[in-house]
């Protein structure tokens, strides 16, 4: 659910710096330089072990995630061995 369909990833530490337009976040949550590897890798498996659906960055994978999570697993694993070349 937080990744873009073109492949972009929805985490607010990666966001750029700054106030959030949409006031989902706070400037603390977002891009400085002074957030470490560690954190932004925290941040990464976070994401992809208990992702937002309730705003995520592709609406059809969070509604899946929410209403088929097996589809949805079915459909992950199957674009994970495609881009591997499996």
């Amino acid at each position: 659910p937080a990744v873009y369909p073109d492949g972009r990833v929805c985490i607010s530490i990666l966001h750029a710096p700054g106030d959030d337009p949409m006031g989902y976040e706070s400037s603390a949550e977002r891009w400085s330089p002074v957030q470490s590897v560690e954190k932004i890798l925290l941040s990464v498996v976070s994401m992809l072990a208990e992702p937002n659906d309730e705003s995520g960055a592709n609406v059809d994978a969070s509604k899946m995630w929410r209403e088929d999570r097996e589809q949805f697993n079915r459909i992950a694993k199957q674009i994970v061995q495609k881009s591997l070349g499996l």
